[in-house]
């Protein structure tokens, strides 16, 4: 059902029988009204236009709702609305024994009140639904705004419409088809009183958190009234993903491709710069070699800000991609500036600065976990090429759980060590790796960073195979946490992750290239070349401070395993911290798919051990003492 130019008979007819058959229904009314219904739900969200004055921001506070219904509040079409809501009501409650019928308006608007955070319930004055109606309120008393609680009026009426409009359904009507009919009249805070102009962040938050409580609402009501029984608030939720949140998706998801950050600003004559390092004894900085830019920055930013996320009425969906084009801003704006003193400044928008409870567990790392007692210089060393045999196998390994893996592997001269890129493991010509940590960078490389990327590529979304928005500090600690879990993740390397923590912050500190090898080298006592390594890649591109969020993650993933969460949805794609509820809530909303590919440390005993020893809590210095 595209358009329906009448809401006639026949037209009622075919919506039952696609409702019936929990068929989506995404049609347009007369009069600019739409209606969208994702499938078979015992709820009706209405919102109809007044045509006397402008309403903005109101309409946009339904369209969230997976069941929804935006009309024209003109006369002319009073009775085609009634026959349209009454048609879903009765196949509705056929469907789940109950119907809850919820118009939402704005309340009419005084100036001394324009900016009260403050919603009234409209109840009928017969049969008013007690339970529901003690839910609703303690769900709207949820959405809070800047630390502000809605006041809650409950008000009792013969009609729950507003009151200069006709009724949908009258009462005694709902009562005898076993429908629910339930009015809410919001203040219009979120706008100018006198010209109507919308508060953008304020309707945007209360968009979402009134988003929230009516799903909520929704969820109390089927549990009370209906034989429908979701798990989960977040089942209620859409689960159709439209055609311009698939544009949006795709559009960022390509101009994310148009670029990888870490490759522009890794320098490609590392190995010469240390030889000159150290030729020079160690007394003068070296300069870094950088790929030539390949993208106009200016013409990708105009192209960011053309995506029309505005257009997305899913605010949940919406702030991750809004969330997306900031950092896809800010990273373009870094390539920009790269070997300029403004490098150092964007690196701290994206990355932030070492927080001082990171900086101390970092000093107390150093200072309290020894080096390893066996020196890793002396273990069995692979080449490129050796090593990459190794990789091949472990490619092959997940190719058997899912023969669509792309992945390929790749031995260049341009790359200082080893890398992940567009799913690509990139292994450095002149690398040599230790056998004693082969299965650690195996699980953080390939096990965690190859598999998220394949993952996130079976999603619906581009965005989990790219990466959400500050996803690189779960994907790095996610990754250290698998070194953990294979029994690979030494004294050295945990070493390191301190190390490269103190670097960063000593660049934001002022320290220079020589300063910070120096305190590295001399007072920490890293060796020249592992202390280099750390400064190289603190300092590349002016000042890349990412290196601080390895640990940060091992942090945040400890806690959350210690909080009872299951690591495997963190393996859904490139997921942000930040952004695990609203993960967990697409995952409700059956949006997102579970993961094809599993790591290979989830069918090793010793690594569930170690998991479970970890979900009754450890912080990272509890984790040293399991390190040999």
């Amino acid at each position: 059902m595209k358009t329906a130019h009448q809401i006639d008979a026949q037209f009622c007819g075919e919506l039952s029988k696609l409702l019936a058959s929990d068929e989506p229904v995404v049609c347009e009314l007369p009069g600019g009204g739409h209606l969208h219904i994702d499938r078979q739900l015992p709820f009706l969200c209405v919102y109809r236009r007044p045509e006397e004055h402008a309403d903005t921001g109101t309409e946009q506070l339904v369209t969230s709702q997976a069941s929804y219904l935006i009309a024209s509040a003109g006369a002319e079409f009073n009775s085609e609305l009634s026959a349209l809501v009454e048609t879903i009501a009765i196949t509705q409650v056929e469907n789940f024994g109950g119907f809850l019928l919820l118009e939402i308006c704005a309340k009419p608007g005084e100036a001394e009140h324009a900016s009260a955070l403050s919603v009234e319930l409209i109840a009928p004055v017969s049969g008013a639904p007690a339970q529901l109606l003690e839910a609703m309120e303690s769900a709207l008393l949820r959405a809070r705004i800047d630390d502000r609680t809605p006041s809650i009026q409950l008000v009792y009426r013969q009609s729950v419409s507003p009151e200069d409009m006709t009724p949908l359904i009258d009462d005694e009507r709902c009562a005898s088809i076993g429908c629910t009919a339930i009015g809410l009249e919001i203040n219009p805070f979120f706008r100018d009183p006198d010209t109507g102009e919308l508060y953008v962040f304020a309707h945007k938050e209360f968009r979402h958190r009134i988003n929230r409580a009516l799903k909520r609402c929704f969820f109390n009501f089927t549990h009370q009234y209906t034989t429908h029984r979701p798990a989960h608030f977040h089942e209620l939720g859409p689960r159709v993903i439209k055609d311009r949140v698939k544009q949006v998706d795709a559009v960022l998801a390509e101009i994310n491709s148009q670029f990888d950050l870490l490759l522009f600003v890794s320098p490609i004559n590392s190995a010469a710069a240390w030889d000159q390092f150290s030729e020079r004894g160690y007394k003068q900085p070296v300069e870094f070699h950088y790929r030539p830019r390949t993208i106009d920055p200016a013409l990708l930013k105009r192209r960011l800000y053309e995506v029309p996320i505005e257009s997305i009425d899913d605010p949940t969906l919406a702030y991750i991609f809004e969330a997306k084009r900031e950092e896809l801003d800010r990273q373009v704006t870094l390539l920009s500036d790269r070997n300029t003193p403004a490098f150092l400044l964007g690196s701290r928008q994206l990355f932030g600065d070492i927080s001082p409870e990171l900086l101390q567990l970092a000093r107390d790392i150093l200072e309290k976990v020894p080096p390893d007692a066996v020196d890793a210089s002396q273990a069995e060393q692979l080449n490129a090429q050796q090593f990459g045999a190794y990789a091949h196998e472990e490619l092959d390994y997940y190719r058997s759980q899912d023969v669509t893996l792309a992945s390929t592997i790749e031995i260049r001269d341009d790359i200082p060590g080893i890398m992940v890129s567009r799913g690509n493991f990139l292994i450095g010509a002149n690398a040599n790796f230790s056998t004693s940590r082969l299965r650690a960078t195996l699980a953080h490389e390939i096990g965690t960073h190859v598999v998220t990327y394949h993952n996130g590529r079976q999603q619906p979304l581009q965005e989990l195979c790219g990466g959400m928005a500050g996803y690189e500090t779960l994907q790095e600690g996610l990754a250290v946490l698998s070194e953990y879990l294979v029994g690979e993740l030494s004294s050295a390397r945990l070493r390191q992750l301190a190390g490269r923590v103190l670097a960063a912050h000593m660049i934001v500190d002022g320290a220079d290239f020589m300063e910070t090898f120096g305190s590295l080298h001399q007072e920490v006592g890293f060796g020249a070349y592992a202390a280099f390594m750390m400064t190289m890649r603190t300092f590349r591109g002016g000042g890349y401070t990412k290196d601080g969020i390895y640990l940060q993650g091992l942090v945040d993933v400890l806690a959350y395993l210690a909080n009872g969460n299951d690591l495997r949805t963190l393996y859904l794609g490139k997921i942000a911290h930040e952004y695990i509820p609203l993960i967990e809530e697409l995952r409700w909303r059956h949006i997102l798919k579970e993961p094809t590919l599993v790591p290979r440390l989830f069918t090793l005993a010793e690594s569930q051990e170690r998991l479970k020893r970890l979900a009754q809590g450890c912080s990272v210095m509890d984790l040293t003492a399991q390190i040999s």
